[in-house]
């Protein structure tokens, strides 16, 4: 379709999508209008003869050429994974096989956050099995419901966004890839992996406070509550699912071990590692020029015939009982399948109809806004949007063809830093928002009551925020110095948990006085 220069106009469809996605707390028909205004602009700059017609024929048209089948497809699989190895009993024996191996509260708090590091390919699967395998754990030896929950959280999306395989990656290398700056989206996406100070601090403090006792404000509370008998809300969701009992560890071990090693050999025979061109030769120059959409379709239906061969032959499941599960799975990708293709439309109405790349690169440029605060900024705008709607994918998708060509104009040395502030911001949202479907899982998986999950984890959040907040500050000023920023921000996160801790002792302290 030929483009058409909307000056100002180009930014309405995104600035109606996060307005409406605001007010609504409903981000799929936020971004459904915010393209139909898009297209409707389009339509009357066009001068087409039938406005109506032409507004919903160019967005369908438009969406129609923006879907990646290869994410879709990707990301229904992934889902389908996810529930056969549910059913077939894998996370339920890995709980059974840690409650027999695991002697102290710090084991079973660490034991929890490895489990998470361990299953960063979706954050869906991670909160559900996460809190399905550890609650009896951490139940006997007094972790509070509310601490189980927060690690449940820190251990999903801030683990996924720094996965180069899992289903947030492909989300991310997609949204890239519509911009058109980049090679290799997953390179690109890669290269913003050691710059996303918010997912590497929610780390970082998840496993401090696992190995020490520093916690501070309503979780100290909750956690002093636990070792005295009362470990929080132990209401549970009973899962709808028939869960094999013949399952063993290995049923969740094997698919998912089988789905990194696909994913790393199908990204290495994308970029031509075993191809003609000796140029491709190499394991790093293959990633680089690798199609990860396409690697990653190929890895998750291997995993599937991994997983298949594995349960049903040993009667784990029944071949019914499979196929039906992996529908099951796949209907669980739907919201987020559907949150994709819009998010791709509306990119595609900014960049490819109404140039509005264009219209915000040179607004930028002429108004003097200095490159430095830049990363800074952006990481607020991307919080802001994400905990407000309570979607990390709908947040990078809307800001990410919008951001780069920002920061290209500014300054392309801080291109990286700020896509990395843009999906940290996005992160920061989605963790601790009260509508973001990952805290809700998370307070599901723990067992644990929403309201007290939201209270006690929004400190420790907030914390981590305004550390990374800092480190981009001072990348913005040392010219994306990562030793410098990064150190900047983990040396202010430990520093404040000390010092908050120290505070409510001292309060304490005074109170009993």
């Amino acid at each position: 379709m030929e483009s058409f220069n909307a000056g100002w106009l180009s930014i309405l469809p995104p600035v109606i999508a996060i307005v409406l996605a605001l007010a609504t707390k409903e981000v799929i028909s936020s971004l459904l209008i915010g393209i139909m205004s898009g297209t409707f602009i389009y339509a009357v700059g066009m001068n087409h003869s039938n406005l109506l017609m032409g507004t919903v024929e160019t967005a369908f048209s438009l969406m129609s050429n923006k879907v990646d089948f290869n994410i879709l497809v990707f990301c229904t699989l992934l889902g389908s994974l996810v529930y056969t190895i549910s059913i077939a009993g894998g996370s339920r024996a890995y709980g059974d096989w840690a409650i027999k191996r695991i002697r102290s509260r710090r084991s079973s708090l660490l034991a929890t956050g490895g489990l998470g590091a361990f299953i960063f390919i979706d954050d869906y699967f991670n909160c559900l099995t996460v809190g399905t395998v550890m609650r009896p754990v951490t139940d006997s030896y007094r972790v509070s419901r509310a601490k189980l929950a927060y690690i449940i959280d820190s251990m999903a999306a801030p683990v996924c966004i720094i996965a180069p395989v899992s289903s947030w990656a492909a989300a991310v290398g997609s949204s890239l890839k519509s911009t058109g700056a980049f090679e290799s989206d997953f390179s690109a996406f890669v290269s913003t992996i050691p710059y996303n100070f918010y997912a590497i601090s929610c780390i970082v403090m998840v496993f401090v406070l696992c190995l020490t006792k520093l916690d501070f404000g309503p979780m100290r509370r909750a956690e002093e509550r636990a070792e005295a008998g009362d470990i929080g809300d132990v209401t549970t969701q009973n899962a709808q699912l028939r869960v094999s009992d013949k399952g063993t560890i290995w049923d969740m071990v094997v698919p998912i071990a089988a789905l990194i090693i696909f994913a790393v050999l199908c990204l290495m025979y994308s970029g031509g590692y075993w191809g003609d061109d000796p140029a491709y030769h190499s394991f790093a120059a293959s990633l680089g020029n690798s199609s990860a959409s396409s690697a990653l379709v190929w890895a998750s239906f291997g995993a599937m015939v991994v997983a298949f061969v594995q349960f049903v032959p040993r009667g784990v499941v029944s071949f019914r009982d499979f196929m039906d599960g992996s529908v099951e799975g796949m209907k669980m990708m739907l919201p987020a399948n559907i949150i994709l293709v819009l998010a791709w439309t509306i990119s595609g109405v900014c960049r490819d109809l109404l140039d509005t790349p264009i219209f915000v690169q040179s607004l930028v440029t002429d108004g003097g806004f200095s490159a430095v605060w830049l990363p800074a900024a952006i990481f607020l705008i991307a919080s802001f949007l994400s905990f407000s709607t309570g979607t990390a994918w709908g947040t990078f998708g809307i800001l990410i063809p919008i951001i780069v060509p920002v920061a290209q104009a500014l300054d392309p040395g801080l291109v990286i830093v700020s896509l990395s502030a843009t999906l940290a911001g996005s992160v920061f949202g989605d963790h601790c928002s009260p509508i973001s479907d990952t805290t809700i899982l998370s307070s599901a998986g723990a067992g644990c009551s929403h309201i007290e999950h939201v209270a006690t984890q929004i400190p420790y959040a907030w914390l981590v925020a305004v550390a990374s907040f800092v480190g981009y500050a001072v990348a913005g000023f040392t010219n994306a110095n990562l030793w410098l920023s990064l150190g900047t921000t983990l040396v202010i996160l430990i520093g404040s948990i000390i010092v908050l801790h120290m505070m409510g002792n001292a309060k304490r302290e005074g109170a009993a006085a």
